[in-house]
């Protein structure tokens, strides 16, 4: 059973920083792709950056290259998204992801487990 748990969310004013950290446990943590995801109140699930196994490549949500850092630590089971230069529209409830396979994908269906999220809420 796979269980990934989100932390590091919480309330930032306008042009701060949060790092969000993703707590995997249950399988080998450092062969499989893991992402980050955000969903703001009446949107859809979208993408925001995933990270190889290795680490060695990632990919980004092209609105917020730049701003977002995604990263991991395998030692840890840990994956980490570090975000400045917040922006109110970058108020969401985040969450991470993993799926199986070699390959980067940007669509929440080609994950198969999720986190629970984190609220991140920017304020003007």
């Amino acid at each position: 059973q796979v269980q990934l748990v989100e932390s590091g969310g919480g309330l930032v004013q306008a042009g701060g920083s949060l790092r969000l950290s993703c707590a995997a446990s249950g399988r080998s943590f450092s062969t499989y792709v893991m992402a980050w995801f955000r969903q703001a109140p009446g949107k859809e699930r979208e993408f925001v950056a995933a990270i190889s196994w290795s680490g060695g490549n990632s990919d980004y949500a092209d609105s917020l290259t730049g701003r977002f850092a995604i990263s991991r630590d395998n030692a840890k089971n840990t994956m980490y998204l570090q975000m400045n230069s917040l922006s109110v529209e970058d108020t969401a409830v985040y969450y991470c992801a993993q799926k199986g396979g070699p390959s980067i994908a940007t669509i929440p269906s080609r994950y198969v487990y999720w986190g629970q999220g984190t609220q991140v809420t920017v304020s003007s």
